[in-house]
């Protein structure tokens, strides 16, 4: 059986009902294609999702719990960049019904617990709906690590794009793919004094990148180092790998009934 690297892809069909089972955790790592400014590649956030998720998902097994890898989603929610070039993105609700789609698929399985790693912002809120309509629809246990904002000491609290966190973890991962010559700070100092409106406040707001700066950097990456990387890397993975001894063993509380997955009339009607 093909189960040493316990990727999820390796396995043939015939493993499938062998190496999987209720309590298997598949892992998906979501990330994105978008712009990060001038000073970083477009697959930033797939460089640090598959990175944290693949460092997270190693330590798992070697403790010895049943974890699969599942290969990542690249193309996503990234509307927020429309307006600058390299943006690939998917509308929400064509994400929505891929991954409803991947719940579906899932199900067929016998694995019934399935947890996305994102490393970009935009997914996050599609993604915990989608934590439910699979729990809903499947019978999945589902759950969702977002890697937090971690905003730097001259970013006023709004480093949450191409910043100096994102930018020390590719410096620490991928060092090759930063131009740190090009790094210039798009600190949205505009809407710093707002006590109701902004980022992590009462009042949230629609925007698009380009609101704050043309290069659709929101923070200062100027300050960033390996160092710092290496740092936000494994505390990341740490996180993530204590976490998932609580995922295999989550129950809601309810007395376990299997449900076998049904029809949705959304189905029909080809709806999310």
């Amino acid at each position: 059986m093909t189960t040493a690297t316990r990727h999820f892809a390796d396995l043939s069909t015939a493993e499938i009902g062998d190496a999987l089972h209720p309590d298997s955790i598949l892992i998906l790592p979501t990330g994105a294609i978008e712009p990060h400014g001038p000073h970083l590649p477009l697959r930033t956030d797939l460089v640090m999702a598959e990175a944290v998720t693949a460092a997270a998902h190693a330590r798992a097994v070697a403790a010895g719990q049943d974890v699969w890898l599942l290969p990542p989603l690249a193309y996503t929610k990234s509307d927020e960049h429309t307006n600058l070039p390299g943006a690939m993105w998917l509308r929400a609700d064509t994400l929505m019904r891929t991954v409803v789609d991947l719940g579906r698929s899932i199900a067929a399985t016998p694995a019934r617990r399935l947890l996305f790693v994102n490393c970009h912002g935009g997914n996050s809120a599609l993604l915990e709906v989608a934590l439910r309509e699979l729990r809903r629809r499947f019978d999945l246990q589902t759950f969702l690590y977002a890697a937090p904002a971690r905003p730097g000491p001259t970013e006023a609290g709004f480093g949450i794009h191409a910043g100096w966190a994102e930018t020390s973890m590719m410096l620490h991962l991928r060092p090759d793919l930063v131009n740190m010559s090009a790094a210039k700070p798009a600190v949205p100092h505009t809407i710093q004094a707002n006590s109701h409106i902004g980022f992590g406040k009462p009042v949230r707001f629609g925007w698009l990148a380009d609101d704050f700066a043309e290069s659709g950097v929101i923070g200062d990456p100027t300050a960033a180092t390996a160092e710092i990387g290496a740092e936000l890397f494994t505390t990341t993975v740490t996180a993530l790998t204590e976490a998932i001894p609580e995922i295999a063993t989550f129950d809601p509380g309810r007395v376990h009934r299997k449900r076998a997955p049904r029809e949705d009339p959304a189905d029909r009607n080809s709806s999310p």
